[in-house]
């Protein structure tokens, strides 16, 4: 089958040829009824002299009901069964064109002018991973809280320590994605966790100013185990301290006593974890680079907001902050 690709321009398709695709839109469904209003919230994007695709993952494991989205030249359905949406994602990015994947879930959607905003940051960035402000919502489209991340560069650290990025508000750079693997198929929760982390071993963010994206939050309806998703968050960051440059990336991206600290507490968290599973030789090797840590940290360690770090959990500053706005617009 031939697919005719096209660009939406004040909400008329123009015909564009295949090397001028800009992105693509990965919808991994599992047949919720809001799945029609995030497809055309892709759809109405505004890309001049440039163009989209939109691929729905169907993993319901059934067909999808009848809707008007699926008679656009430049959408494509397929199917993965009931493999999760990991493998669904995977399956999408394999067969897109675009420079750029954007991942959104079936219940979210894009703001207008979305795309038009992350094309404006690709022409003025380096970076493989673009992304803007989301715009966070409950289930009844209510708004909430908006996530203003201010993470540019090499966020290492901050990504180990606990911030996120939502996929539904990023683009990230084909070739990358599938260079760094994609999404493991072994977790379902925090697999956009684990993404952002591995990327961010090599690579850097940019962020555009604008709101992109709303993103539901809440455990109702939600396809997120989030009994599992600590546990399985834990044993992925795991897996990366394991490997090599761990220590120069992460030492890179703590720019302050603050994340200092943060660097320190993610290695000596990880040797109480391996000592708590009997895996000695880990254990060792954190408590090891905690030494190293201290050592590198100079200076930080005579200051309050190190050992504040050290010993406190981390608390995301960006849903702190979106909090704090919240709160003075009341």
């Amino acid at each position: 089958m031939t697919y005719t690709i096209i660009s939406m321009h004040n909400s008329k398709p123009a015909v564009a040829t295949e090397t001028d695709l800009f992105c693509s839109a990965i919808i991994a469904t599992i047949g919720r009824p809001s799945l029609s209003h995030a497809v055309e919230s892709v759809l109405q994007q505004n890309l001049p002299n440039r163009s989209f695709e939109v691929i729905v993952i169907n993993d319901s494991g059934r067909p999808l009901p009848k809707a008007d989205w699926q008679v656009w030249k430049n959408v494509r359905i397929i199917s993965t069964n009931q493999r999760e949406r990991s493998v669904a994602r995977n399956t999408g990015a394999a067969i897109a064109k675009g420079t750029y994947l954007h991942f959104l879930d079936d219940d979210d959607w894009l703001a207008p002018g979305a795309y038009q905003s992350f094309f404006q940051l690709s022409q003025t960035s380096d970076a493989n991973w673009l992304y803007g402000i989301t715009q966070l919502v409950d289930r009844q489209h209510n708004s909430l809280i908006q996530l203003k991340h201010n993470l540019h560069g090499n966020c290492f650290v901050q990504a180990m320590s606990g911030e996120w990025i939502p996929l539904q508000a990023s683009l990230i750079e084909r070739n990358t994605f599938l260079r760094i693997g994609g999404f493991s198929p072994f977790l379902t929760g925090p697999e956009d966790i684990d993404l952002l982390r591995r990327y961010l071993l090599e690579e850097e963010l940019a962020e555009t100013p604008n709101l992109v994206a709303y993103v539901i939050m809440g455990g109702i309806g939600s396809t997120t185990d989030y009994d599992q998703h600590p546990q399985a968050s834990r044993q992925a960051r795991e897996k990366l301290l394991e490997g090599p440059h761990i220590f120069r990336r992460m030492s890179v991206s703590a720019v302050n006593p603050f994340w200092r600290g943060h660097m320190l507490r993610v290695y000596l968290t990880s040797a109480v974890w391996n000592l708590g599973h009997r895996r000695f030789f880990g254990a060792t090797s954190r408590i090891w680079s905690s030494m190293v840590t201290l050592l590198h940290a100079g200076t930080a360690v005579l200051t309050k907001d190190f050992w504040r770090a050290v010993l406190r959990p981390y608390a995301s500053l960006t849903f702190e902050y979106g909090i704090q706005e919240r709160r003075k617009q009341r």
